[in-house]
């Protein structure tokens, strides 16, 4: 009987997940099954884009997994029970498993802010950007888009949105300072690449409700805004929440150093789901670029688990922060092993071109998941097979 391999999710880290295992594995030993809502893959790092107007290219799943060995089923996961080692489906199906890779990802997060859920909009989905896409296209010259959130996606959606809408007032509301976690040259860089746009900047600006036309901010002030688009930071499917699995308080799975579920052997979770713990004993955060090398780590644990081989030992960590400043400008920030900000960046065109590399390589490697790969697939050791999905976490 072959062993059966369930990915739920074909996100970055879903789908890189799948391909690896796909190559190291043996198909006469193993089921993969990739489970998706979508029939394509979204570029997630690319929704500040597609919301501002601009078309992105297609990237159908069937096609990218064609001949592969991967079985796509396009349905939503309603459930998992992590005890039975079975998902449950939205048509109705149920899909048994002997190895879970939970790759469900995360959604906007609304923060609990009144007036959010109702009145703003969102870029972490596809579905999200395509909503905004739409209100920005109706928007007349002169109405004020205020994005909430300093972050990368918020900085990165405000200058897409002011490059592409020159006749339109934006703004953005950030918590902290304007990039406050960049270096010096970072920081003087994004503010004249801001300046240079006509953004409007209000910092340690926390905004406390979101109406139909306008922000509140934790001092008293109000925002004019036609539409408001909220980048505060994501939440986790909640899923794994309902589960037995062992998680944070904001529902991420907590795993060990191969990705592993540190309750549940036969569980492994990547990306914005899972709690990694990298350089410097600090939390990854979420983003592709802990995302990425998670789904590289949980593949080749469970192939090295399930044919004898030696466990993966790479440690996780970080190299730069790519921020796209419109398509015309960019900033990508060197940062430590653990995500600190060094002094050296890259900007102007060069890191426009840098960061567009960046995320092309992101989608080769979804579609192409084979970097450090034995062409050669292996055969899976029918003796350590019970043993590497019944051992202890």
């Amino acid at each position: 009987m072959k062993h059966r391999i369930v990915v739920l999710g074909a996100g970055y880290t879903g789908a890189i997940a799948a391909g690896r295992l796909a190559k190291r594995l043996h198909r006469d030993d193993v089921a993969i099954t990739l489970v998706n809502a979508e029939p394509d893959f979204v570029e997630r790092v690319r929704m500040h884009q597609l919301a501002a107007g601009q078309d992105l290219t297609p990237r159908p799943l069937r096609e990218m997994f064609a001949g592969t060995g991967v079985e796509l089923r396009l349905t939503k996961v309603v459930g998992v029970d992590v005890d039975r080692r079975t998902v449950a489906v939205a048509d109705g199906g149920e899909l048994a498993y002997d190895t879970l890779v939970y790759a469900l990802g995360s959604g906007w997060n609304a923060q609990g802010v009144p007036g959010t859920a109702e009145n703003a909009y969102e870029i972490a989905s596809r579905p999200g950007a395509l909503r905004l896409r739409e209100r920005l296209a109706r928007l007349d010259a002169g109405q004020t888009v205020v994005v909430v959130g300093g972050g990368l996606t918020g900085l990165e959606a405000a200058t897409e949105i002011a490059e592409t809408r020159p006749d339109l007032r934006v703004a953005l509301a950030a918590r902290g300072g304007l990039g406050d976690w960049l270096s010096a040259k970072g920081r003087e860089h994004l503010r004249k690449v801001v300046g240079k746009l006509g953004i409007t900047v209000y910092e340690d600006a926390a905004v406390t409700r979101v109406d139909a036309d306008r922000v509140a901010l934790a001092d008293g002030r109000t925002v004019p805004a036609a539409v408001t688009v909220w980048t505060t930071g994501f939440a986790v499917h909640p899923i794994a929440q309902a589960t037995t699995l062992e998680v944070t308080g904001t529902g991420q799975i907590v795993v060990d150093g191969t990705m592993r579920s540190v309750s549940h052997p036969d569980v492994y979770a990547v990306g914005d789901a899972a709690m990694a713990i990298g350089a410097g004993d600090k939390p990854l955060r979420m983003s592709c670029a802990s995302g990425t090398p998670m789904a590289w780590q949980a593949a080749d644990a469970i192939a090295a688990r399930l044919t004898g081989g030696k466990l993966p030992t790479a440690h996780l960590r970080y190299f730069n922060q790519c921020i796209s400043l419109g398509r015309k400008e960019g900033l990508i920030q060197y940062v430590t092993a653990d995500d600190v900000a060094k002094q050296a960046v890259l900007t102007g065109r060069l890191a426009a071109a840098y960061k567009e590399v960046i995320c092309k390589g992101a989608a080769w490697g979804v579609a192409n998941p084979t970097l450090g790969v034995p062409t050669r697939p292996r055969r899976i050791a029918r003796d350590t097979v019970a043993a590497a999905v019944n051992a202890p976490a």
